[in-house]
């Protein structure tokens, strides 16, 4: 069986920086698609944090329909939602708990689905007679397993959005990192950050989304052109940004560090999901995850990072946003370049290649 994970493909970005609204970009996944057993979609398949679920959907449907076409008429197909798309699952969650209390999430739990539901539609257009869905994660065998990876924003140390929400949220619940031993214990903390940001988008302005740089990013820019340029506000910046980062230490949100750079875009996020897979007892030889867009580990990575110390090999898939403000001065070389995914050959150990 040969299996093809892919991450974090965000259709229906009003930026229209998804890469997989370009034909050529489309036919090359295509392509591939035609020899593969099974398709695990590994969250952030759709975009529903910029606008009404109608519009993304309008933008997804098409496209995962030349995917269904792509597929051998036996293929299976695996969606697996992440945070971008968390809305996905939020029929499910409600239903599981409507008339007595759920059995746990714990590491993959099959998720169903009712008519008239985003993650309806998904299936319908991939083909539903060959879907199904899991959360928060799914095995691949027993000893791979896969998960977006968003539940590692309760442990990084990067300031980024999610991150300082989760901080708070945690301080209001009094429910500190240190407690999460269940996905129930992430969920908690993290679910009502996704609810708000998507019921916000239901009413959000045409000019919402108008390009997929988060807040983190352009705060990285701005740090990055103050330490090159020298202009008197980016000064500024780097000066108060460390008193800022101390400041939310100080009140509970943290811990945070302080620099945003290359290395610790690298490095956070693995030591996060390393804790993450040794909370909830994650007993595999290889852990898959996109979430943070930086695929890995490519040639020059210190394969020390990517192991756990328990010993998991953790492998980033990447994404399918094209994103030039972390493209650097090589972008053809960039672990951010679109169109990463990780395949898997029978029994064999997932690979890290590039369409």
């Amino acid at each position: 069986m040969r299996t093809l994970v892919v991450s974090d493909l965000h259709l229906g970005l009003r930026s229209k920086r998804d890469r997989l609204r370009d034909e050529d970009t489309l036919a090359r996944l295509a392509r591939e698609l035609s020899s593969v057993d099974r398709l695990v979609l590994l969250g952030d398949v759709i975009e529903l944090r910029q606008g009404p679920v109608r519009e993304a959907l309008g933008a997804a449907v098409p496209v995962l329909g030349k995917l269904r076409e792509a597929l051998g008429p036996d293929a299976e197909v695996v969606v697996v939602p992440g945070n971008h798309d968390h809305h996905l699952v939020g029929g499910w969650l409600a239903r599981r708990g409507a008339e007595r209390p759920p059995d746990p999430l714990g590491s993959e739990s099959a998720v169903d689905w009712a008519p008239g539901e985003p993650l309806a539609a998904l299936a319908g257009a991939l083909g539903a007679e060959r879907v199904r869905a899991a959360y928060p994660g799914v095995w691949l065998g027993g000893n791979v397993y896969a998960t977006h990876g968003h539940y590692l924003d309760r442990h990084t140390t990067i300031p980024m959005f999610e991150r300082l929400g989760a901080g708070a949220m945690a301080a209001l619940l009094k429910k500190p990192a240190t407690e999460a031993a269940s996905a129930e214990d992430y969920e908690v903390v993290l679910g009502p950050i996704y609810a708000w940001l998507h019921a916000s988008a239901q009413f959000g302005t045409p000019a919402r989304g108008a390009h997929s740089d988060g807040a983190s990013a352009r705060l990285w820019r701005q740090l990055r052109r103050g330490a090159r340029e020298g202009g008197w506000r980016r000064q500024a910046l780097r000066v108060g940004f460390p008193v800022a980062i101390a400041a939310m230490n100080r009140a509970g949100l943290g811990p945070l560090g302080r620099d945003i750079d290359g290395a610790s875009l690298r490095q956070a996020p693995l030591l996060a999901l390393g804790e993450v897979v040794r909370r909830l007892g994650i007993d595999a030889g290889h852990v898959l995850f996109g979430h943070t867009h930086r695929a890995g580990p490519l040639p020059g990575d210190d394969a020390a990072d990517w192991r756990t110390p328990r010993g998991t090999r953790l492998l980033n898939v990447g994404s399918w946003v094209h994103e030039p403000g972390f493209l650097g001065p090589t972008p053809a070389a960039s672990p951010y370049r679109a169109g990463f995914a990780g395949r898997i050959d029978g029994d064999g150990e997932p690979e890290l290649v590039n369409l």
